[in-house]
């Protein structure tokens, strides 16, 4: 479980969630909001005003699992057990604390082994965000802040979410749940979970507007069974609701397992990299010698290709020209790696065409996510 440090109960103030959200459905508005409690942690992430994701700390991969059992039954291109997959994978196979978001991370990783398809990673989201905030709304008390810029900015997109008309829904599923009498063999309802946030961004102020200050939007269809609708959603692709989903187009995917191709003479960097990358999901090819990996790049035709620039015989700007000349590699994802951090050492990296770049030292929250930035 992750701790708040005790300085930040010092900064708990009451709380009006919907006036949060309110606050960050404006157009301009692009980052992420994270709100704080002693339980745990929500992160919603915003794009120009739409939710692209949410999720909360203390359950970030049980919902996913229990909505893919549901997705199983309908999509034949997902497994079963591909949650005992997902678990070796992300859950035990990255340090989350060195890099945030693994369960976003999973959903990329479902959409490019084909497991899913873009729409129904935007139909997934869907739900999560649906239970995210459910929470959030019981919100009393805590504290909250805005980043400007996430983990998820370099990232595939699968849908923008409208955050009025989910938290209508939330509204609304909450009202008919309370309605509904209890039987002695229904399932016992869940605890709440109480989320809080912590301000010190310039977009929020301290007095919040009360709660019917976010105008009320027009409402989904109703249906008195929950479980239809979400199958009804599932089996038509194509045409996702748009009253609060807009599927973004797909991009294109590799297949597994990613050759990752390393070119550096020092052995320890090498060392480091195959440590910070997965062998179920990564191929790691390791040179130290710049000339023999130019006939080996040509032989293995990687998928991203990591170039240290101080090398012996052929730097790392040559060797990248030469290859970008090469028809088999003008698109293929080059990321030069350096200490030189300077706007004349990151010019000479746009100039032969470069992908990326990767500054020493790095760690693995670094590494993976400049990694799957270009081949997700």
């Amino acid at each position: 479980m992750k701790t708040l440090p005790i300085s930040r109960y010092r900064f708990f103030q009451k709380l009006q969630p919907l006036s949060l959200l309110k606050r960050i459905t404006n157009k301009s508005v692009t980052g992420c909001l994270q709100v704080f409690s002693a339980s745990g942690s929500w992160s919603l992430y915003i794009e120009e005003g739409r939710l692209i994701y949410a999720c909360y700390s203390e359950q970030m991969f049980e919902p996913i699992y229990r909505h893919l059992q549901q997705l199983s039954q309908q999509v034949s291109t997902l497994p079963r057990g591909i949650h005992e997959q997902l678990r070796a994978i992300f859950e035990t196979g990255i340090d989350h604390q060195a890099i945030p978001n693994p369960d976003y991370l999973a959903i990329c990783w479902l959409v490019n082994q084909k497991y899913i398809s873009p729409a129904q990673a935007a139909i997934l989201i869907e739900q999560l965000s649906l239970e995210v905030l459910k929470s959030f709304l019981k919100i009393e008390e805590g504290t909250y802040e805005f980043i400007p810029e996430s983990f998820l900015d370099d990232l595939p997109k699968f849908c923008r979410l409208n955050l009025r008309l989910l938290v209508e829904q939330c509204q609304k599923l909450a009202h008919t749940s309370a309605k509904e009498p209890v039987s002695s063999t229904a399932p016992s309802p869940q605890k709440n979970q109480t989320p809080v946030s912590q301000g010190r961004s310039s977009q929020f102020s301290r007095q919040t507007p009360p709660p019917s200050a976010i105008k009320n939007a027009p409402a989904p269809p109703r249906t008195n069974n929950r479980a239809t609708q979400y199958a009804h959603k599932i089996t038509n692709f194509s045409n996702p609701p748009d009253s609060h989903l807009q599927v973004v187009p797909p991009q294109s995917t590799n297949k597994k397992p990613y050759t990752i191709f390393c070119i550096d003479d020092s052995p320890v960097v090498l060392s480091t990299i195959k440590s910070f990358l997965d062998e179920q999901i990564f191929s790691v090819i390791g040179v130290t010698d710049s000339l023999k990996a130019l006939m080996a790049i040509l032989r293995t035709k990687p998928d991203l290709i990591l170039l240290d620039v101080a090398m012996p015989n052929l730097d790392g700007y040559e060797l990248c020209s030469l290859l970008r000349k090469h028809s088999n590699f003008k698109n293929t994802p080059i990321i030069i790696v350096t200490g030189k951090t300077g706007l004349i050492d990151r010019a000479k990296a746009k100039m032969v065409r470069a992908s990326g770049y990767l500054s020493k030292p790095f760690n693995q929250g670094d590494l993976l996510k400049v990694i799957f930035q270009h081949i997700v």
